[in-house]
């Protein structure tokens, strides 16, 4: 685990890459920004150039987190029993992985959800004593109920909002669908807990709905991921806790502030997975909005900037955009603090060479995002009987996985389609596929592979 100390709170940069010369009446700008947050996990606190540091903690101290898992207990969890087994045990795994001094809850999740531990709506300060009395708690948990993950979210969200933390997370684990409640009210719920924690969301087994995983944790600013046979959630879980444990700084935005006629077409994060986030945008007068960016440990994230400039002749040069990574102050009462800066420009060239080529950041990424597109494309025709667009659609994924290295997505790809030619795309689909590859490729399918250097 970390050793925290105020020399390696987290530093953060933020490096522009992009071709920015446009033709004669050329508009759009493109640029890959690369944040990057070193010092704050385990490579030393060495301050990047030009990064700035985060607010700091005192010598041996860790910024105060809360945590709480969310257990699946409906009835569906005793199919098989060792189902809700692994998922105690695995609960376990995480609750040993706490910090010392995190306050934490577990909860049981039906058609209802109930704080378990240590009840009565409060949180538990992690020690040898609560760690034990929870696992005492999580032998007590037994599958019976439906499903209302809206509910969880919920009591969730009360628990984590009573406490007065730096980092406010949850673990969310289910093996079903969420059938007891509308979509709206999931919706609602998500809507209502956006901004206030982060979420990792877990489907264990093939009877639980892709969908409602990824969106979950694509609204809660976490990752999403298939755990398909139950005997690997142990492992699972203590990972996601070592990564929650290793978050030093919350609530972390990406703004983005444009001159007078410019237009922004979109803002996503394209690495390490593709989550777009233009509609999250909130305005920050004067020609500012910010972009949500969750919680940073020690790690780097890439993010594709596209806007519209007006146009303007050969010679002229202007600022695109400015992009600053913010950290708000909490109380509202003061300005954010600035972490780090980047440019975006545009300059108009007669020189074809130059306003033709395509930066080589800006061409990967926009083929990673296509590679998700296609794949859910595919999959969503191939389960409506629609095989020629899914053969085409996959095919197409096929070859932008082998273009561009992403051999994890090129090997669950494998298990849907025979791959006939990689570098065309020529592909059959497979007669018969196990669910849990189909599943496992529908939610890895935004992963992306960073820019070969």
């Amino acid at each position: 685990m970390a050793n925290f100390s105020k020399s390696n709170v987290p530093q953060f940069s933020v490096d522009v890459y992009q071709n920015e010369f446009l033709p004669e009446g050329g508009r759009e700008v493109n640029g890959i920004v690369t944040v990057t947050s070193t010092g704050g996990g385990t490579t030393g606190g060495i301050p990047l150039p030009g990064a700035a540091a985060a607010p700091g903690y005192g010598p041996g101290q860790a910024p105060s987190a809360a945590v709480v898992l969310m257990v699946d207990c409906s009835g569906s969890m005793d199919y098989p029993p060792t189902k809700m087994r692994n998922a105690r045990d695995a609960t376990a795994a995480a609750i040993d992985t706490l910090r010392e001094g995190t306050r934490f809850s577990v909860v049981a999740g039906t058609h209802v959800a109930k704080d378990v531990y240590p009840g009565n709506g409060q949180l538990a300060v992690a020690d040898a004593r609560t760690k034990a009395q929870a696992k005492e708690a999580l032998r007590k948990l037994s599958a019976g109920g439906g499903t209302a993950i809206g509910t969880w979210l919920r009591l969730t969200d009360r628990l984590l909002g009573a406490a007065d933390v730096d980092i406010r997370h949850g673990i969310l684990l289910t093996d079903g669908r969420n059938e007891h409640e509308a979509p709206e009210d999931l919706r609602a719920a998500l809507d209502s807990c956006a901004g206030r924690f982060t979420c990792d969301a877990r489907g264990v087994g093939t009877d639980w709905e892709v969908k409602e995983v990824t969106s979950i944790a694509s609204a809660l600013l976490g990752t999403a991921d298939i755990v398909a046979d139950p005997a690997g959630l142990a492992a699972d879980f203590t990972q996601m806790m070592e990564n929650a444990m290793g978050k030093e700084v919350a609530d972390v935005a990406l703004r983005l502030w444009t001159p007078v006629g410019v237009e922004i077409r979109f803002v996503k994060q394209v690495a390490p997975t593709v989550e777009d986030l233009t509609g999250r945008r909130t305005e920050a007068p004067p020609r500012a909005g910010d972009y949500p960016t969750g919680s940073w440990g020690d790690e780097s994230r890439d993010y594709h900037v596209c806007v519209l400039v007006p146009e303007a002749g050969i010679g002229q040069e202007m600022l695109a955009a400015r992009v600053s990574l913010i950290l708000p102050d909490p109380s509202g009462t003061e300005a954010p603090q600035v972490l780090s800066q980047g440019l975006v420009r545009a300059v108009w060239t007669d020189d074809m060479v130059a306003s033709t080529s395509i930066n080589p950041q800006v061409a990967h990424y926009t083929g990673q995002a296509e590679l998700a597109q296609v794949i859910q494309q595919g999959l969503d025709a191939r389960k409506s009987g629609d095989f020629d667009g899914a053969t085409a659609k996959l095919g197409r994924a096929v070859q932008l996985a082998s273009a561009s290295g992403n051999q994890d997505t090129a090997k669950l790809l494998s298990k849907v389609v025979d791959v006939v030619d990689a570098a065309t795309g020529t592909v059959r689909l497979k007669a018969k596929v196990a669910e849990a590859d189909e599943m496992t490729l529908e939610t890895r399918s935004t992963k992306t592979v960073r820019v070969k250097k």
